[in-house]
């Protein structure tokens, strides 16, 4: 045998085998191109170039087929499609001053309306000034929706204006994030986003929508190819994957789809947890229930779960949102001496309260009780739990389900009264000595506690309370009572200050014909004061009660005995009332000189503001000791 014969036969084997893998290669590269540029969908779903519809439109019909009344947006190129699309199919497109307050006001919607808030703001920085408001809404747990304009996809990362990886931004604060990569896509993206953005615990979602995804093929190819001449080999071979890059936008754009809500999934407490805690509440001496900002989610209308509380009749601590959960002046509500309270109850239960530093962390709760703690969110519902504080009965679920069921398993239970009356008694002591420290002047100016007192006595029924601020909006959540459930917003855990604004707008929106409400301090009026401007093109007219201390009071309070400076922390007499009317509003001053109107200058607001016009009311107010002690961090 020619000796040379296996060696060729080797060669051409290891020939073969090199070609099989190059060929591998190539094959697996081409697929990898035909999939990103849809090649394979293109030849079974249409391209319709004479179309002028654009992907704004289905925006805003999957927004409709939500329930999406209100849109809030500072406007800009990247958006605009989504934003006219909106205004033809009857959502209400509301314009703000700053992007911040898009976020708010929708976190707003979210919380008084049980559905999805929608804000939309254009690339880049529109869409990075929302982030503190996205986190503000994380941890107040809203379900809100952001809708973020950005680059074309073709020229992400080439220096595009405003383009920025907006996706690794938010997705440390979001429950969903996604970038939209075809016009056939958005549907099914928002969709999903709006369901996950409500489900299980809620928080908030953004989606992102690529410049070319929102405009119309003519306007898309004629930006792709307007600087596009070239005719050489290369040059077709660029055209060819233009022409397929935008086929795979269009393709199957404008067939039917589906646009309505997905199911939202809610952990419920079984059947068998709900009886443990009948076990344990029927032989209850002491029992408290502590309400946050859970219960007032849907599906429970916060009215079937006032009536459960009452008939439930054991006393509760409001926090959160679930302030005015009980009304004015229920026999049920218990408003002050929290933590001496906690020490003596003998059955706790946490519904939707979370023991972080609104409860010391779980250190305020007694080592004796028997806690039931309640929670969409296991790490929340476990937060410091075997450190601070030992759950006996921990259910992952809805809160408000769980006190109805709870109600309909404890038939017959009935509160010892002596214990009620015990608590409502220590109430009525401290609210006593409240009102005296109101009644004492102060070195200048006017006492905040009489100020507040005074705004108590003239609120309606059908008023609902933004709370923005420090030191003054705390003095005001003991002396100001909020009217009935879903009256009370504050930021949440995050502590956000600049919330004001945008919260009035969403709440007046939903609520048109109450009474709305801002009080704020003067140093987080500077956050939003722009937006009496909003308040006035919008025909959106709410009354923001100033108390003017020209301090940031809470953090001087402990820095200056702590550390013997008021560095930072002064500021000035600003004629805030002013800067209203300089916006179109009402602006009134009040102060030490004309302080036997204060009365008469509230009712002056509050008919000013039913007759449309939004109010301010810049009040000096000096210091008290009423908050001595309390701390800012």
């Amino acid at each position: 045998m020619n000796p040379d014969v296996p060696a060729a036969t080797s060669a051409l084997e290891g020939s073969s085998t090199w070609l099989l893998v190059l060929l591998g290669s190539l094959t697996v590269t081409l697929l990898g191109v035909a999939h990103k540029l849809g090649l394979i969908y293109q030849l079974w779903h249409q391209v319709d170039t004479k179309s002028t519809r654009h992907g704004g439109e289905t925006v805003a019909e999957v927004l409709k087929a939500h329930g999406v009344r209100f849109v809030f947006t500072l406007p800009g190129g990247h958006i605009s499609p989504i934003l006219v699309a909106c205004e033809k199919l009857g959502i209400r497109v509301v314009d703000t001053r700053h992007e911040a307050t898009t976020v708010f006001a929708a976190d707003a919607v979210a919380r008084l309306s049980g559905t999805v808030g929608v804000a939309v703001t254009t690339a880049g920085p529109g869409v990075t000034n929302t982030v503190t408001a996205m986190k503000n809404a994380q941890m107040a747990e809203s379900p809100v929706l952001l809708i973020g304009g950005s680059t074309a996809r073709l020229q992400k990362g080439r220096g595009a204006l405003q383009d920025i990886d907006q996706l690794s931004l938010f997705k440390p604060l979001c429950k969903f994030c996604a970038s939209v990569t075809s016009v056939r896509e958005i549907a099914p993206a928002l969709r999903k986003a709006i369901a996950i953005a409500q489900c299980d615990t809620p928080g908030p979602v953004f989606v992102e929508f690529p410049l070319d995804i929102l405009y119309p093929y003519h306007l898309v190819e004629r930006e792709i190819f307007k600087n596009f001449t070239s005719k050489s080999l290369l040059g077709k071979i660029v055209n060819w994957y233009l022409r397929s890059y935008i086929g795979n936008l269009f393709a199957g754009a404008w067939e039917m789809q589906d646009l309505s809500p997905l199911p939202v999934n809610l952990p419920k407490a079984s059947r068998g947890q709900v009886q443990q805690c009948v076990e344990l509440i029927s032989r209850a001496k002491k029992p408290v229930i502590i309400l946050g900002s859970q219960v007032t989610l849907p599906p429970t209308p916060v009215k079937i779960l006032r009536d459960t509380l009452e008939e439930l009749g054991i006393p509760c601590f409001l926090g959160g949102m679930a302030r005015g959960m009980l009304g004015k002046n229920s026999p049920l509500h218990i408003r002050q001496n929290r933590r001496d309270a906690l020490k003596e109850a003998d059955v706790v239960i946490l519904a939707g309260t979370v023991c972080d530093f609104r409860l010391s962390f779980g250190g305020i709760l007694s080592k004796r009780s028997k806690i039931i703690a309640v929670n969409r969110n296991r790490e929340q519902l476990l937060k410091n739990a075997h450190v601070f504080w030992k759950p006996t009965v921990a259910i992952q679920g809805d809160a408000a389900c769980f006190l109805v069921s709870l109600c309909q398993a404890l038939k017959g239970y009935s509160c010892p009264q002596d214990w009620i009356t015990g608590l409502k008694e220590v109430d009525r002591i401290k609210e006593k000595a409240n009102r005296e420290k109101a009644e004492k002047p102060t070195e200048q100016h006017l006492n905040p506690l009489k100020l507040l007192h005074h705004l108590d006595s003239l609120l309606p029924e059908d008023s609902l309370l933004i709370a923005d601020g420090g030191d003054f909006v705390a003095s005001a959540a003991y002396i100001v009572k909020p009217r009935g459930p879903l009256t009370w917003l504050d930021p949440g855990a995050f502590g956000t200050l600049g919330v004001g604004g945008g919260f009035a707008l969403g709440a007046k929106l939903c609520r048109p014909d109450s009474e709305v409400w801002i009080i704020y301090g003067d140093g987080s009026l500077g956050f939003s004061i722009m937006e009496f401007d909003t308040f006035v093109r919008h025909k959106t007219p709410v009354i923001a009660l100033v108390g003017n201390d020209a301090c940031w009071s809470q953090i001087s309070r402990e820095q200056v005995p702590l550390l013997g400076s008021n560095v930072a922390c002064g500021l000035d007499y600003i004629d805030y009332h002013v800067v209203a009317k300089g916006l179109g509003g009402k602006g009134f001053l009040l102060n030490r000189e004309n302080e036997d109107q204060t009365e008469e200058l509230i009712r002056t607001a509050q008919s000013e503001c039913r007759q449309g016009h939004p109010v301010l009311l810049n009040v000096l107010i000096g210091k008290t000791d009423f908050r001595e002690g309390s701390i800012s961090v």
